[in-house]
């Protein structure tokens, strides 16, 4: 049944894009792909009409739905009869979508159908890159990083290298690649495609986490669109209230140079969506200033790096949405970066790392090791293989007084609710499976507020 109804939409895709004509801009990565979509549109919405894959519907339903513009049916025929009816009605209403070019008509947004799509594309397994690219025709291809993620199915790197690659390899001449230049895996498609490459970097070493799968030198060169003089932000609570000051970087292009604040934010990952959001922009003829303006209206979708306040006046970082290595190595820089006040603590509430076949052991003990590096105060983990990484912290030389363990995720966040106390910063993360997002409800100072800020 699900084949039939992937078909289904499929063909009404196909032909809602063969009629509307829009520019599509395709992004795929291990890690990075949803921020980096909603930066894309926070660069692009105020100057153009604009259409954002929504939720994760980066997969082979999800996909042509966002084309069509509509939400899942779940089990409920009525509801994909509503879908198809849209999509038939989207087929054989009168054109009504007029483009315009920014130099006529700066700024202005036609009706209709929108002129750009905003496509996230996921390769969980082997041809599901290819299987996009039979029916969605990019113009822009992004490309975040590329780690080890799904190697349950991929077995190996390489795999997963050549599948992302598509995303740049099939575009034509017209069209423009974006990829990240500190990842190696990444800055190596510049090989595989025909297409303009504008790449996208730290100007200083990127961070140990960025180099995973791969090492980060450029040979002496360095990316088309660069951050200098990263300010990373921090948080405080202020007369009861959780404020935090984002961070901060000057962007540099073309020996241009103008300053960002990403108010909301965290980390240095954030920054490279950031960048490749700026680098989108620029193919579409905005200038520096408007694109620092749209990014500090940039904020990271639930689950993603967001501080929510914490019961006893703690500080979330909830990054629940989901893990891999390299994800967690990152979010650990940031917990062991942020500064806190005198005598707080700083705990990482980490769940398995799933899809990760023959690698998960050794990823996890990787984890374990750069907790003790980020001199991390307290491990709490979630989930079998996760244990692991709390062997291999203790290994390391961390208390075993300081670790502990649990199997699932509700267990973990009553232990750290009687735990915790004013000042400490927990980070909360794992793959979805563990539902992570349990612990930040658990702790929450506004529970209330769940249905907003939560992943669901």
């Amino acid at each position: 049944m699900r084949k039939l109804l992937e078909q289904i939409l499929r063909y009404f895709a196909s032909a809602i894009l063969k009629k509307y004509k829009p520019k599509i801009i395709g992004i795929t990565g291990s890690v990075g792909k949803t921020t980096t979509k909603e930066a894309v549109f926070a660069v692009l919405s105020p100057h153009f009409k604009v259409r954002k894959s929504e939720k994760s519907y980066n997969n082979e339903l999800g996909l042509p739905l966002t084309i069509i513009g509509a939400e899942a049916g779940g089990k409920s025929p009525i509801r994909w009869l509503g879908v198809f009816l849209k999509a038939i009605w989207l087929l054989i209403n009168p054109l009504s979508l007029s483009l315009f070019s920014r130099s006529e008509n700066r700024g202005r947004k036609s009706g209709g159908y929108p002129e750009i799509l905003i496509l996230e594309m996921a390769a969980d397994k082997p041809g599901d890159i290819k299987y996009f690219l039979r029916f969605v025709k990019c113009d822009i291809g992004v490309v975040t990083a590329v780690g080890p993620a799904h190697l349950e199915q991929f077995k190996e790197l390489d795999k997963i290298v050549k599948e992302k690659s598509r995303v740049v390899s099939e575009l034509g001449q017209n069209g423009v690649a974006i990829l990240n230049f500190d990842d190696e895996n990444v800055r190596e498609m510049r090989q595989t495609t025909k297409a303009k490459v504008i790449t996208f970097g730290f100007s200083a070493p990127s961070p140990r986490w960025a180099q995973q799968g791969g090492s980060a030198s450029g040979g002496g060169e360095s990316a088309d669109l660069k951050c200098v003089e990263f300010i990373p932000g921090s948080v405080i609570f202020e007369e009861s209230q959780l404020k935090t000051d984002g961070v901060s970087f000057k962007l540099v292009s073309n020996g241009k140079a103008v300053p960002v604040h990403l108010p909301n934010v965290l980390g240095r990952q954030q920054i490279y969506a950031a960048l490749a959001a700026a680098a989108v922009g620029i193919v579409f003829d905005l200038n520096l200033i408007e694109i620092a303006e749209s990014l500090s209206r940039y904020k990271s979708p639930p689950g993603r790096m967001n501080i929510i306040a914490g019961v006893k006046n703690t500080i979330l970082i909830d990054d629940s949405y989901n893990a891999s290595p390299r994800s967690v190595l990152a979010a650990l820089e940031v917990l062991s970066f942020l500064p806190a006040i005198a005598g707080a603590r700083k705990f990482a509430a980490l769940g398995d790392m799933r899809e990760l076949g023959d690698y998960t052991e050794k990823a996890h003990r990787e984890i374990g090791k750069a907790v003790v590096e980020d001199n991390i105060n307290y491990l709490v983990t979630a989930g079998s293989d996760a244990s692991t990484i709390g062997k291999e912290a203790e290994k390391r030389g961390m208390s075993m007084d300081n670790i502990f363990s649990f199997d699932f995720a509700e267990d973990a966040g009553r232990f750290l609710q009687d735990r915790i106390k004013q000042g400490d910063i927990i980070l909360i993360k794992g793959s979805r499976a563990m539902q992570m997002e349990k612990i930040v409800r658990e702790l929450m100072a506004e529970p209330l507020k769940a249905e907003e800020l939560l992943i669901h």
